[in-house]
């Protein structure tokens, strides 16, 4: 059982080896300082987030808490031992709601972190191997950003791309929502999408931008090669200097009865569709 001092000894829990592309080539930052814009800590709840938090080896993890019986079962299902060097401290379930958002879903565990440092996008052209990415125009919901970010983790995707100032920080619901994936999926920030887009495009990506007024059908404008995929916030869509640096703008087909999907919605199917395309 994990203590709260530095005696407890093993190994850390990083027993399942997954790929993560955070801080890969870390040495050039956007510049922007660390943390996606967030520059205190940040606390996620919940199995799934907490477990792929202490896998990644890029992330500083400053605080477990949680309750006995989900600490050991997080060690159980994982063969490992937290980091000697993490401090750890026992809680009731109900003590554990106060440290994060009401009715937050915290299934006993919360752990406070450091945010990831930053990507920049020119590492992830050139670590990306044409792999679809996606980009996101002013999508400000964490629970929306956080269900792309876990089809991004399903489908392979290299990056997500938001602008700074018009997406949510890193948080416990956004980590929750993505299930894991905040960690293993490379999320990038910029200053101007349009000049990001100009710069994907140099690197030969096809941009694809989804809206419901689109000329043509999203899995006929799906080029052989390398893709992005851009979605624009639900009601206004994609702004348009963000569409004119869209080689298409397609629409999803769908039944008349539903006008639009939720915009995590369409990037799932979106994606699935990249994904399991001929060629």
């Amino acid at each position: 059982m994990p203590r709260n001092n530095d005696q407890q000894k093993g190994k850390s829990l990083r027993g399942r080896e997954a790929r993560n592309m955070h801080g890969r080539g870390s040495g050039k930052s956007s510049g922007k300082g660390s943390g996606r814009g967030n520059g205190g800590t940040v606390r996620l709840w919940g199995r799934h987030a907490i477990e792929a938090a202490l896998t990644n080896p890029n992330r500083d993890a400053k605080k477990l808490w949680g309750t006995r019986e989900a600490i050991q079962q997080l060690l159980d299902d994982n063969d490992a031992e937290l980091p000697s060097s993490l401090p750890v401290e026992y809680a009731q379930a109900a003590d554990l709601g106060r440290l994060v958002a009401k009715d937050a879903p915290h299934q006993g565990l919360v752990l406070e972190v450091a945010p990831l440092d930053d990507v920049a996008l020119d590492d992830i052209l050139d670590e990306s191997e044409g792999r679809t990415i996606v980009v996101l125009d002013s999508v400000t919901d964490p629970h929306n950003v956080g269900a792309i970010l876990r089809s991004c983790a399903a489908f392979d995707v290299a990056a997500l791309v938001t602008q700074d100032r018009n997406s949510p920080l890193e948080s416990g619901t956004l980590a929750k929502s993505a299930s894991g994936a905040l960690e293993t999926v490379p999320w990038v920030r910029v200053v101007n999408l349009a000049r990001a887009l100009e710069r994907m495009a140099e690197e030969g990506y096809w941009r694809v931008g989804l809206d419901g007024e689109g000329k043509a059908s999203f899995p006929s404008a799906l080029p052989a090669g390398p893709v992005v995929i851009v979605l624009g916030a639900e009601g206004e869509g994609l702004r348009h200097n963000v569409a004119q640096h869209c080689d298409a703008v397609a629409r999803l087909p769908m039944a008349s009865a539903i006008e639009s999907l939720n915009v995590s919605n369409a990037a799932a199917i979106a994606l699935y569709a990249v994904y399991t395309r001929a060629g």
